[in-house]
């Protein structure tokens, strides 16, 4: 039973950092540092967030993003240069809450939040990108603070119930990809029309 609740908060982290690396860690970080969460025996080794350190670097990144993810366009290159960053992240910080297990366990586990944070990431963007097609910036703004909005609620849930909040992110990931196809035929759409409307000003552009 306790490694069934060390992997649904390591999983929980890993999927929350696919959303918000930064916001993860600093917020996670501040929590720790201000005692604001008291840690079991068997995660101790999350002290580490709350080094100041960690918590600046983490709080400098999270304003960074926060300022980049609301503006279309700018948050989708920012996601892709996160889809390699956020997944990486998810799983160093799943094996961080593991401690010292057998290596054979941690390898598993840092598989298993890799792929969590790449699904979560990937949710995001897809959403991003669709957003982005809507020549009005408030979608962006409304989902990015949503994500934020999620990623605070989902800690808590972490905190309060790692199993629960495990079953409820692998739901929100599933439901995502049950309307994945619907919403990459949209984006398709939508850059084939765009380009049916770009192209009569290229050709007339390039006869005169």
């Amino acid at each position: 039973m306790e490694k069934l609740h060390l992997l649904s908060v390591a999983l929980g982290l890993a999927a929350l950092a696919g959303v918000n690396l930064y916001l993860t860690v600093f917020a996670t970080g501040l929590a720790i540092h201000f005692h604001w969460i008291t840690l079991g025996t068997q995660y101790q080794s999350l002290e580490v967030l709350g080094n100041p350190w960690i918590i600046g670097i983490a709080g400098v990144l999270y304003l960074l993003e926060f300022f980049a993810d609301k503006i279309p366009w700018v948050d989708s290159i920012w996601d892709a240069v996160h889809t390699v960053i956020r997944p990486i992240g998810g799983a160093l910080l799943a094996i961080q809450v593991l401690g010292h297990p057998s290596p054979a366990f941690t390898v598993i586990v840092a598989l298993l939040a890799g792929g969590t944070s790449l699904l979560a990431h990937t949710a995001k963007a897809a959403t991003r990108l669709a957003a982005n097609t809507s020549p009005e910036p408030l979608t962006n703004i409304g989902l990015s603070l949503g994500e934020d909005a999620a990623v605070l609620g989902g800690l808590t849930l972490v905190n309060l119930s790692p199993l629960l909040a495990l079953i409820i992110f692998l739901i929100c990931i599933g439901v995502f990809w049950y309307f994945a196809r619907k919403l990459l035929r949209s984006i398709k759409g939508k850059i084939g029309v765009a380009r049916k409307k770009l192209e009569p000003a290229d050709r007339n552009v390039s006869v005169q």
